[in-house]
């Protein structure tokens, strides 16, 4: 996280570090004990649990007095329910999503972008399901996956010099993009040429091409993914299913043109 990021949230008191309590939480994927989350925290041992303990009351944790452990909480699922409702595009896209699927046959991605990174908020799987990292809910890097590159590549200038600064740029294969340079160069090409490929670079054996989701106006309100495995199809075939995969992206922005999405 770059340094402007942190002076930010260091203003924002008690709320923010509460905030970020709940993403540490979030970010385990299991119940966490109190020593686990104290080993990582920023915050003294008194404070993490006095933040703990609201965060509890307020239901948007829930402790396990068996097992000792801290969870996400039902108010927490209630709320990220209503923000998937009227803040995600996965409701507008549905109808898209299940169409590209039954005709590519192929696992179908879509994202939208958060701090420089990508959310998965709706996944269709593929006929012959493949073992991959993404699944609704879960963040992914925007630098070296095909939906992130696709949107990054297509913020306006600075917003884009933005996104590129909040990459990590950590090599997950021997083909992940590392240098910001060559980063930006791709994205001047994605931009070209409509769409974007994940040529291994996250995962090993796993490719795709995406196409970007944006608005009449020129916002980018998030990205579309096919993805499949080396195993399956080249990135050649997939080459083949740019014409749907754009239109299908087309049809989404048109459907979403009335929604007030988040900037």
């Amino acid at each position: 996280m770059n340094s402007h990021v942190n002076e930010m949230r260091a203003r924002d008191g008690t709320v923010g570090k509460a905030l970020d309590v709940l993403d540490t939480v979030a970010g385990y994927g299991r119940p966490v004990r109190f020593g686990e989350l104290l080993e990582g925290s920023p915050h003294p041992k008194a404070t993490l649990y006095r933040l703990l303990q609201t965060l509890t009351n307020q239901g948007m944790l829930a402790y396990d007095e068996s097992s000792h452990t801290y969870s996400l909480g039902l108010r927490l699922v209630r709320l990220a329910h209503v923000a998937w409702q009227h803040s995600s595009l996965a409701p507008v896209a549905r109808p898209f999503l299940d169409a590209l699927s039954a005709r590519v046959g192929e696992t179908i991605h879509l994202a939208q972008l958060d701090e420089g990174q990508v959310l998965y908020v709706d996944k269709r799987n593929a006929q012959r399901p493949v073992e991959m990292f993404s699944a609704a809910g879960k963040v992914g890097p925007g630098y070296c996956t095909g939906v992130g590159k696709a949107m990054i590549a297509h913020l306006a200038p600075a917003e884009r010099a933005r996104a590129i600064a909040q990459q990590s740029f950590y090599r997950h294969t021997a083909h992940t993009l590392t240098d910001p340079e060559r980063f930006a160069a791709e994205l001047d090409r994605i931009v070209a040429e409509g769409v974007a490929f994940d040529r291994e670079e996250h995962e090993p054996g796993i490719i795709c091409i995406a196409a970007p989701i944006v608005a009449p106006d020129g916002r980018v309100l998030g990205a579309l993914s096919i993805t499949t495995s080396l195993q399956n199809r080249t990135l050649e075939d997939l080459t083949g299913l740019r014409p749907d995969l754009i239109d299908t992206a087309k049809r989404i922005a048109e459907a979403a043109a009335s929604w007030q999405f988040p900037g």
